[in-house]
């Protein structure tokens, strides 16, 4: 892999719990030799390890703290200290505002507080964050999921990614894929939260998002039980004319500048 090259593997993206082919939410990107876990859904830290082991991690990256999306942090945690695995440092994580307290709550059994921080070096997202990973940098922007939640932008050498977490449309995703070239778009439902707001996007409105952003390509993701990703791709590209794809369980793409 050379400097130049962003590349992503779908470790999961099933909704709201894994299939049995099908973990939920997580993501191996790399580029320029730096490799990091985006989202750590339930099954996908197996998969993980089909591509590297949690020691050669360079960072892992949560969108928020719903389980299908975090819930392989707790594995990785005894995995880290208590295994195989013999960290040269703790692994840096960047996660919401909350994120070391919510592990230490699952992970603690006696009046001693689990040392999560030999794991995990944790560092809270806000909107706007930026962090150098080796060669990529990583944007974080908080989105509309009504919890603290963001969407990620990964760029390197001309090339950018942008993974949406889940999040109903809003601006802060849509300014923070302007003009990339990979939108990586959850494309679930209509669903609403207990206080009446919208927490995700559908199809059509993963195609709009797309559309106003100006991205080179569309590959929907963490796709509602009820649709199959070829619905998906029919219904997104009613709002959006360029190039569109699903994510393939277990499949690594390759982004190439689309324009």
């Amino acid at each position: 892999m050379t400097s130049e090259n962003l590349q992503f593997t779908v470790l999961g993206c099933a909704t709201p719990y894994p299939s049995v082919d099908n973990p939920c939410s997580g993501y191996l990107v790399s580029g320029g030799g730096a490799r990091v876990w985006v989202d750590a859904g339930s099954g996908t830290l197996a998969q993980l390890q089909r591509h590297v082991r949690l020691d050669e991690l360079d960072a892992i990256w949560i969108s928020h703290l719903h389980a299908d999306h975090s819930a392989d942090l707790l594995t990785a945690y005894y995995g880290a200290l208590y295994a195989d695995i013999q960290l040269a440092a703790p692994i840096p994580l960047y996660g919401p505002p909350g994120i070391a307290d919510r592990l230490a709550h699952f992970l603690t059994n006696t009046a001693t507080r689990s040392p999560i921080e030999s794991a995990f070096a944790i560092e809270e997202l806000h909107d706007g964050d930026r962090v150098a990973v080796g060669a990529l940098t990583l944007t974080s922007r908080s989105v509309a999921h009504g919890i603290p939640a963001f969407a990620l932008r990964v760029d390197i050498g001309g090339r950018s990614l942008v993974y949406s977490g889940d999040t109903a449309p809003c601006p802060g995703l849509t300014s923070l894929a302007e003009g990339c070239d990979v939108l990586l778009c959850e494309a679930e439902s209509a669903q609403v939260s207990s206080a009446g707001e919208r927490v995700h996007h559908t199809p059509e409105d993963a195609g709009e998002t797309a559309r106003a952003a100006g991205v080179g390509r569309l590959i929907v993701t963490h796709i509602g039980r009820f649709l199959t990703p070829e619905q998906a791709v029919a219904r997104a590209s009613t709002r959006f004319d360029g190039p569109i794809d699903y994510a393939v369980p277990g499949a690594t793409r390759t982004v190439f500048a689309e324009r």
